[in-house]
């Protein structure tokens, strides 16, 4: 089975990062942002679905993964702690748990998936307790990728 791999973009590059998970052999990227839109350049979700497809990897977006809008000001705010704290309320949602179980089915398939969000470093990020839960569930190892920045 391959790693479920993680990939944040601050301080990176579009191609930086389509080079990455081509070169880490992901087959399927998951968006799990809970707004799909970015200031820097190709990466909202239609750029950045098309900038993969180009690289023969598959896109999906699992809105219902993305931290809520307090998670994400905790977030930019350093507030960690406060991130996790409204990100695990958020993850007991119907929602977040059905889409939960269908990334897990994706990992189980064997598929080389990876997540990805914004921040760069993964311990500051949900996509980690993400990625924790997956392979508590599936029983992968998480390989965080970090393209080179700008």
């Amino acid at each position: 089975m391959p790693p479920l791999f993680t990939i944040g973009y601050e301080q990176v590059s579009a191609p930086a990062v389509l080079d990455t998970l081509a070169q880490a052999g992901v087959g399927l990227l998951v968006d799990v942002r809970a707004v799909a839109a970015s200031r820097r350049a190709g990466f909202s979700k239609s750029l950045l679905a098309a900038g993969v497809a180009s690289r023969g990897i598959d896109y999906l977006h699992l809105r219902g993964l993305g931290t809520p809008a307090e998670g994400r000001q905790a977030a930019r705010t350093g507030h960690y702690d406060e991130m996790r704290r409204i990100f695990a309320e958020h993850l007991a949602t119907p929602t977040a748990q059905e889409q939960l179980d269908e990334l897990a089915g994706l990992a189980a398939a064997g598929r080389a998936v990876c997540l990805l969000c914004y921040e760069r470093h993964p311990e500051h990020c949900h996509r980690q307790i993400i990625a924790d839960l997956i392979c508590e569930r599936v029983g992968v190892k998480v390989e965080h990728l970090a393209a080179p920045p700008v």
